[in-house]
């Protein structure tokens, strides 16, 4: 049976943008309590912590939200055939037992990472490539 995980799912690239934005101000108070629990001086935090770092988390956190299912490999050729127009971006091999997959809409574009094992791995590959291959050129 498919298991959804996440919640994002952003219909058209204006969405993408207005979620993304949304995430910034989580994004700042995740890396704000990060340094404070790695004990960083004011002055360590000041140097170290760049709007480059907050941009990377709030990336970070964008893609883990991104809505993934996650179920057998015949499963996956059903969400194939729902989305019959949708080019299919297939990482890994169809000859495993299991996929992860993540429809784009605003591409018509459904990416999947196929595993045997190991389904906390497949959808934490198949959000980084989802979100630097559709989300990221788009924000």
């Amino acid at each position: 049976m498919t298991e959804t995980r996440g919640v994002l799912a952003p219909a058209t690239e204006a969405a993408v943008r207005e979620r993304f934005e949304g995430v910034g101000p989580a994004a700042q108070t995740v890396t704000r309590e990060v340094a404070r629990a790695m004990e960083l001086s004011k002055e360590e935090y000041d140097e170290r912590v760049t709007s480059d770092v907050v941009g990377a988390t709030r990336e970070a956190m964008f893609a883990s939200l991104l809505q993934v299912e996650v179920g057998d490999y015949e499963e996956f050729e059903t969400a194939k055939a729902d989305h019959p127009d949708a080019e299919v971006h297939e990482n890994g091999s169809s000859d495993v037992d299991r996929a992860a997959w993540h429809y784009v809409p605003f591409s018509d574009a459904l990416v999947a990472t196929t595993f045997q094992n190991e389904p906390d791995a497949a959808v934490a590959t198949l959000r980084r490539i989802a979100f630097s291959e559709f989300y990221e050129p788009v924000l």
